[in-house]
């Protein structure tokens, strides 16, 4: 996959600041009371945050498909923010996790920051395109923008605005973060995706870093299998019901790359997975070794995720679907959920 299929030619909207606890929440929450809470005179009071904050908080809910914006019907200048039914399916009260509280939703949050199509990326570039496991700050930002120019129809940004995205993948990820221009001791404490351990500082060499390969000990191997079929979803108009585990793992824009998986760890995952459904199987026909599934894979990998929260937590309900695009779309909070049980 290409960056300019992955992704949307949008830079710096975080207004430098990472997404913080109880973000995502306050984002879904505020839309759902009103989807002009964001442009409101009145946001800063409604939010308890500062202006730059209310912009931001709008922006890691759209990056991360909380929320879906969509034109005012009377004002096209003017955008209102829904609930998406990712959003719905997982920060509802009665939702899979409203309080982020399993470690699975910020793995899946982690990936639909990237899934396509992305509102970040300078991320893309750095999880699916950077193929260097160590190094500075500096040698990203060159990467990123070298790539980034190079991008067939985008008109590249300022030099700076790349910058500030670098930065904040940087603090986002990594638990001895570089500061920030306006950083307070919260930049250095509230991010809760430093905790999937994907990124750290490298001891004894300021500014430099290193992606953390193999296994990860929090990442569940339903949110792996998951990732596998909303990718399959998401960049197959004809939702096939196969799919080479070497494209899964290694293919940029992929689970793989986006988990930092090698190929064995990412078939082992999905090989525990696919113990705990009856739907999924690992094949190798021709020796081509090939993740094959029965149900359609937004409905398939709907299920996974439902039957794995509604072991974790009582009353846990069913859903719309929560794969592929359609799942970024505003949720009819009137409608009832398209069940996935059973």
């Amino acid at each position: 996959m290409r960056l300019e299929e992955a992704s949307k030619p949008t830079f710096a909207q975080h207004e430098t600041f990472h997404p913080r606890y109880g973000w995502l929440k306050k984002a879904y929450e505020g839309a759902l009371v009103d989807p002009l809470v964001f442009t409101s005179d009145s946001a800063t009071v409604q939010l308890g945050v500062g202006k730059n904050m209310v912009r931001a908080i709008r922006f890691w809910g759209r990056a991360a498909r909380i929320l879906s914006d969509q034109p005012h019907p009377n004002r096209r200048r003017l955008s209102q923010s829904f609930p998406s039914q990712i959003g719905r399916a997982v920060l509802a009260d009665d939702g899979w996790d409203p309080y982020c509280e399993d470690p699975a939703t910020l793995w899946l949050l982690h990936w639909w920051l990237l899934a396509p199509p992305c509102l970040l990326p300078v991320w893309w570039v750095a999880f699916h395109d950077f193929t260097a496991i160590e190094f500075t700050e500096e040698q990203m930002m060159e990467f990123a923008i070298d790539r980034i120019r190079a991008t067939p129809g985008w008109h590249a940004p300022q030099a700076s605005s790349i910058a500030k995205d670098v930065s904040c993948l940087l603090r986002t990820y990594c638990h001895a973060p570089i500061a920030a221009p306006r950083a307070g001791i919260e930049d250095f404490l509230d991010c809760p995706f430093r905790d999937l351990g994907l990124l750290r500082s490298v001891a004894g060499r300021p500014r430099t870093f290193r992606f953390v390969l193999g296994p990860k000990p929090t990442l569940p191997p339903e949110v792996v299998l998951f990732s596998a079929l909303d990718f399959v979803v998401r960049t197959e108009p004809q939702a096939p019901r196969t799919i080479t585990v070497s494209r899964l793992a290694s293919e940029p824009g992929g689970p793989g790359r986006a988990f930092r998986l090698p190929e064995a760890a990412f078939v082992s995952a999905l090989e525990a997975a696919i113990l705990r459904t009856p739907h999924a199987e690992l094949a190798s026909p021709a020796g081509v070794v090939q993740l094959q599934f029965k149900m359609e894979p937004a409905q398939l990998a709907t299920r996974v995720l439902f039957d794995y929260f509604a072991s974790r937590r009582r009353g846990v309900r069913a859903t719309h679907l929560i794969a592929g695009p359609a799942a970024d779309r505003p949720v009819d909070l009137a409608e009832s959920a398209t069940a996935v049980r059973g």
